[in-house]
């Protein structure tokens, strides 16, 4: 099992960005979703027993600080951009689940010094696809927030009458942030899309079958906008595939990783 660690940076005086690492070799930065770090927990860990693994808790998550100027993705996309420059990371794998594939997507565009060399995107949102339209969570209970989100709803949903008040107040701050970053659009940028043609770094994009958040059918419009991207369907899956179906979800990004290498010329 890899060693983990937590670090705090500060990308900018007045924000500590809070990041866990694990393992060592090729970076890999991972940004988890609204659902918070928990939900890629898993994920780190598999990928950590290969690579530097960096999963950073975005700015307002689990009680973090959020400095008012942060106010959408594209700043969230810079702020990790950032700190790869700060660190000196090159040949970097950016993974993002849901509204962190977004910030992936938002990262690649902006890269102007070929610092990220693979990305895989995981049942992300930050496009806007004609008829189909992205769920609003916004708008959901936590039962249909459940059926939108997991192929096994009941397994996965849980009752807000059974979290404690401590729960659902960091829960309410999540949503919170999420609505201050991705609230207005609802979850896309709408100059996205067109500026996904210049990203060329080799992209995979992994989707839920059950998905009702945002659907295979947006999963597959948002991978034929970039210029080298493959789409996976996952099935028995829905909004977080490496909660429900973690060891094909890591199999198929392990399947990735030689050929994300071989196309860039980073082979070992």
């Amino acid at each position: 099992m890899s060693s983990h660690r937590t670090v705090t940076v500060y990308p900018s005086p007045d924000l500590p960005l809070t990041l866990s690492e694990a393992g060592t070799g090729r970076p890999v930065l991972l940004l988890h979703g609204g659902g918070g770090p928990a939900t890629v927990a898993g994920l780190a860990e598999h990928l950590s027993r290969s690579a530097l693994t960096l999963t950073p808790t975005h700015p307002g998550w689990d009680g973090t600080h959020h400095p008012g100027w942060l106010t959408g993705v594209d700043d969230l996309a810079l702020t990790y951009l950032h700190h790869l420059h700060d660190r000196r990371l090159r040949d970097v794998l950016v993974i993002g689940s849901s509204f962190g594939g977004w910030a992936a997507a938002e990262m690649a565009v902006r890269d102007t010094a070929d610092l990220i060399t693979g990305l895989v995107l995981i049942d992300a949102v930050g496009v806007h696809i004609e008829n189909e339209p992205i769920r609003d969570v916004f708008a959901l209970d936590a039962r249909g927030l459940a059926d939108h989100a997991w192929h096994h709803s009941d397994r996965y949903h849980v009752d807000p009458a059974d979290a404690s008040a401590e729960q659902l107040a960091a829960w309410q701050a999540d949503m919170a942030t999420l609505r201050t970053l991705a609230g207005d659009p609802y979850m896309h940028d709408p100059k996205l899309l067109h500026r996904l043609g210049r990203v060329r770094v080799p992209t995979l994009l992994l989707w839920g079958e059950s998905d009702r958040i945002v659907t295979p059918a947006y999963g597959a419009a948002y991978a034929n906008a970039f210029a080298n991207a493959h789409l996976e369907v996952i099935p028995e899956a829905g909004h977080l595939p490496q909660i429900e179906q973690p060891k094909a979800t890591c199999a198929m990004i392990d399947a990735y990783f030689p050929a994300w290498a071989d196309a860039t010329g980073y082979a070992d």
